[in-house]
Formats: structure tokens, C-alpha cells, sequence
């Protein structure tokens, strides 16, 4: 770790918000003649590897200034007013819950804009596509970033417009609906989530999220409490999502750009469980008691059935879509998720952050694995990607090869490193111990087995139960994928496909070492969660 003033702190705070903004509004104005490059779309695309870049930077340094010692104390704080007849103010800050979603953030993206820079998007000018990314890394930055309940809204809602285009103009397939139905989801529930978030200001006199948690809901009475949790927990659900609030997901993620469904699985989602936790169980204690055996029964509904979903798809001639499929399994991850924050311990709690890392790290490598597998066979359908198909695309007309050639069985004999990389990504999707997704659905199941006092202990005892049992569906349905897509021995007639390419090698690396380092080395990530998470669950009283 390194000494670095507190000034200097909030001004790469303010960057990592303010930043992608400049640099967006630069991505739609020409490049200057010297910077050109080959083409006009080539420069605005090394313009998003740059920007995004030097993000990342600021939120490293950020995290090596962040003092680890106390990692429960809000820095790199700015609180400026804003609106004064509101009392809603411009108040910025992070500890030690928010600070691993913030480098997660800023490390996708550049991966993201890095992955745009070798293989461009298909659709319109990379200028827009470009603008919306940054847009997107802004907004959402924010929401891990603002310590105000308006400003939260409006960063959570920030996202939404650059999301639906990159779904709606540089989607694949019914990517139209898919972009609607994403944006009437969040939309409505963000209506509600409004509602909730003003009762809460009005009531406690204060939109401040860090006085809010402070005064742990005692100048709420419950009734408002009970309301307030409803109207702002069904917003969070829809984005997190929670089942049956989930419906827009497969849709997005199958419609969406490779790019598109990295950063809506490993960044967006977050946003969700990170309100939870940031808002409802500070500000309204008794209210989230109340709800929390239903949070808890939803959750686990989600986790068997994202499973049970995701076996269905793979099952042999059930031509089951991968992306969809990695999109079900999201549903049955933040199911574990949902269950931790319900179990409201700290446990609990941290294996519920620690799971929201895990699933971004993890479920982001699989779907630019799954990206890099249809770039190659033209499909990420499961019946195609494991047998015959009825040919493949030629890499140079782009037409389809005649006879029955195979798009994609035996990846392990055909493309080696990247068979490997698939299946390292689907095992430690599954919870292998020693990879990061073990530590988080652990947790998450440790803390139903002793919940909170005021919960009932029988009732969590079967959600842990529950959820235990989906671990092995978990397992099932994501070995099925390694044995039917990467196993057998290729045929003799199969064309070979190319493997990993060096700029695909730079932008899975870190992924992949995060993986592994977060899974043999968890302390250091739950040492940075866990006094905040024991200060927000006693109001600051620890």
C-alpha cells in the first residue's frame, strides 16, 4: 500500500465518475489528423482502450491509497450541496465494500473496450458504440460511488439508455425486444424504487446514506420501514435479478454483444445486491427483518430453478442457446447472493459480496469465452457446438461450407488452450474449492444455518438446505456443457480452429489470475469487507 493524501484520494474518485464522461463526449468528436491511425473508427476505438485504461489506473492507485486499516471508514470523501431545498448533496465516497466493485468496474470495461479495440463491433459507427461504453462505466462507477440516495437513483438509472442501444443496434438476433423488455423492466421497477427511497429521505429528514446508516432506522417507525423496504427492494430485484423478477435476463444477455452481456452479468447485476446492502439494511433494520424469510425463499427458488433451467438447455436436442444458458445460471448465482444479504450477518453478508466479485470475475470470462466460440463456429448453439452440424462458415466468404462438418465438438483436441480456459471458467462456476466461486456460496450457506437473531431458524435451515442441493445442480449442468462441447476426439475431416489469440490472452489473464488468487487467498477481500460490514449492521456502533 502506498501514503497518498486524502486530496489526492477524492480527486481519482471524482476521475473514475467524471472521467468516461469526458471521454465519451471526446469519442463523438473527429480525431485530430496525428491520431488517426489507419481509420477514423480505429482511432475512437484506441480512444475507449485509453480512456477506460487510465480508469483502471486511477482505480488501482485508488485502491493501494485506500487505508486498509480501517477499511470500514469512509475516504476519498467530497460532500458538496447540490440541491439545498432538497438538502441533497453531492456526497462521494468508498470503504471497503465498495471499493472491490469499483476496480471490478473499471477492470471489465477496460477488458471490454480492449476486446471492441481486436474484434469491432458489428452494427453502426464505433463512435456511438464507443460513447455508450464509457456512458456505462460512468454510470455505474457512480452507483458503487455516491453516498446520497437521489444520486444513487440517478446513477442506477444512468445505465439503462447506453445498455439498451448496445443491445438494440449492435445485438444479434429479436435483440429489439430483448433491449425493450430489459429497459420496461428496470424502468418500472425503478418507478417504484423511487418511491421508496423518497419515503425514506422525507421520514429521516436526511437522503444521506452514510447518516441513514448511522442512525440505523431508529427515526423510522416500522410501518414506514415495511413500505419503504418494499417499494426500494422490488427496484433492486428486478436488477439484481431476482426470480421471478428475472425474465428480461436471458433474453438481454442472448440478444446482447459479447461486450454487452460482460458488463450486464459482471458489473450490472451488482448493482442490485449493492443496493441492498448499502441501503435497506442500514437504513431500514426492523423493515428488512420483516421481508427477510421471503428474500430468503425467493432466493433459493431462484437457485434451483436457474439450475433446473440450465439442465434443460443442456440436454442433448434440446438446441439450447450457451449464452442463455450462462444467463439461467446468473439467476441461481445471485440467488446465493440474495440469500446471504437475507441472513442479515455479517457471515452472510460477506459471503454475499464476496459472491457478487466471484460471479463478475467468473461469469465475465465465460461469456467472452462463449463470444470467442461463436466467433470461430458461427453458432453457441449446444446441439451444433457438440455433434454434426449442418456446416460450417467459411472463414473467408463467410458462407456455409457444404456437408456435415462438426462447429465446434471435441474443443479440448481442436483448440486446446481455449477448451482449457472453458472449462477452467465452468468448474470454478460450479464452486470448485480453491477458485473464487467456493468462498461466496459457502458463506452464504453458513449464514442461513445461524441467521440472525429474530429470524426464524428452522425456516433458514431449509433454505440452506435448498440451496446446498443446488450446488450439485450447479455441478450437473455445467459438466454436461465441458463433457458435450469440449470432450471426444475430433474427427478426422474437422477443420481446426483457431485457438487463443494473443490480444484474447491479454484481456482473460487477469480474469483468470483473480480467479485463482481470490479462491486460495480469500482473507484478503473479506478483510476488506467485513468491518464495514459489522459497522453498517450495528449503525456505526462497533
Amino acid at each position: 500500500m502506498i501514503d497518498i493524501s486524502e486530496s489526492v484520494m477524492q480527486f481519482l474518485l471524482a476521475f473514475l465518475l467524471v472521467g468516461p464522461l469526458l471521454g465519451a463526449a471526446a469519442a463523438l468528436l473527429p480525431a485530430p489528423p496525428g491520431l488517426r491511425g489507419k481509420s477514423p473508427d480505429q482511432a475512437v476505438l484506441r480512444h475507449g482502450v485509453t480512456v477506460t485504461g487510465a480508469v483502471l489506473v486511477a482505480a488501482i492507485v485508488l485502491a493501494l491509497g485506500f487505508d486498509h486499516d480501517q477499511p470500514s471508514k469512509m475516504q476519498a470523501t467530497t460532500d458538496i450541496s447540490w440541491i439545498p431545498a432538497l438538502d441533497v448533496r453531492i456526497h462521494l465516497g468508498t470503504d471497503g465494500i465498495s471499493l472491490p466493485l469499483l476496480v471490478l468496474t473499471a477492470l471489465l470495461t477496460f477488458l471490454s473496450a480492449l476486446h471492441t479495440y481486436f474484434k469491432p463491433p458489428v452494427g453502426p459507427s464505433p463512435k456511438a458504440f464507443v460513447a455508450l461504453l464509457l456512458v456505462l462505466e460512468s454510470g455505474t462507477l457512480a452507483a458503487f460511488a455516491v453516498l446520497d440516495l437521489i444520486l444513487f437513483f440517478l446513477a442506477f438509472e444512468m445505465v439503462l439508455i447506453p445498455m439498451y442501444f448496445l443491445i438494440a443496434r449492435w445485438g444479434g438476433e429479436g435483440r429489439a425486444e430483448a433491449a425493450w423488455k430489459f429497459v420496461l423492466y428496470t424502468l418500472l421497477g425503478s418507478v417504484v424504487m423511487l418511491l421508496g427511497l423518497l419515503l425514506i429521505g422525507i421520514k429521516a429528514g436526511t437522503f444521506d446514506m452514510v447518516a441513514l446508516a448511522t442512525d440505523n432506522g431508529r427515526s423510522l417507525t416500522v410501518s414506514v420501514q415495511i413500505a419503504a423496504v418494499l417499494a426500494i427492494g422490488i427496484g433492486l430485484a428486478v436488477k439484481t435479478p431476482m426470480w421471478p423478477l428475472h425474465s428480461w435476463l436471458p433474453d438481454a444477455h442472448t440478444a446482447a454483444p459479447t461486450v454487452g452481456s460482460v458488463l450486464l452479468a459482471g458489473v450490472l447485476l451488482k448493482m442490485g445486491t449493492y443496493g441492498f446492502v448499502r441501503i435497506l439494511l442500514p437504513a431500514a433494520p426492523d423493515g428488512f427483518r420483516t421481508f427477510a424469510p421471503y428474500l430468503a425463499a425467493f432466493a433459493v427458488v431462484g437457485i434451483i430453478y436457474g439450475s433446473l433451467a440450465c439442465l434443460a438447455l443442456a440436454k442433448e436436442g434440446a438446441k439450447g442457446d450457451l449464452k442463455r444458458l450462462i444467463a439461467y445460471s446468473s439467476v441461481g448465482h445471485m440467488g446465493f447472493v440474495l440469500l446471504g444479504i437475507a441472513t442479515m450477518t455479517p457471515t452472510g453478508v460477506n459471503g454475499a459480496l464476496f459472491a457478487n466479485i466471484a460471479h463478475g470475475l467468473i461469469t465475465g470470462l465465460l461469456f467472452f469465452l462463449v463470444g470467442a466460440l461463436k466467433d470461430r463456429t458461427g453458432t453457441v448453439d449446444l446441439d451444433a457446438l457438440s455433434r454434426l452440424s449442418s456446416g460450417l462458415r467459411s472463414a473467408t466468404s463467410g458462407s456455409a461450407v457444404p456437408g456435415r462438418l462438426p462447429a465446434g465438438a471435441a474443443l479440448y483436441g481442436r483448440a486446446p488452450r481455449l477448451g482449457g480456459l472453458l472449462a477452467f471458467a465452468a468448474v470454478a462456476s460450479l464452486g470448485l474449492p480453491g477458485l473464487a466461486g467456493f468462498w461466496g456460496e459457502m458463506l452464504a450457506l453458513f449464514g442461513a444455518f445461524d441467521p440472525a437473531a429474530g429470524l426464524s431458524r428452522p425456516a433458514f435451515l431449509v433454505f440452506m438446505s435448498i440451496g446446498a442441493f443446488g450446488t450439485l445442480l450447479t455441478a450437473a449442468y455445467l459438466l454436461v456443457v465441458v463433457r458435450r462441447v469440449c470432450m471426444g476426439a475430433p474427427p478426422e475431416q474437422a477443420p481446426a480452429l483457431t485457438d487463443v489469440r494473443g490480444h484474447e490472452f491479454a484481456a482473460w489473464t487477469p480474469l483468470v489470475v483473480l480467479t485463482v488468487v481470490t479462491g486460495l487467498w480469500p482473507g484478503a477481500l473479506i478483510g476488506l469487507t467485513d468491518p464495514a460490514v459489522q459497522q453498517l449492521l450495528t449503525g456505526g456502533t462497533r
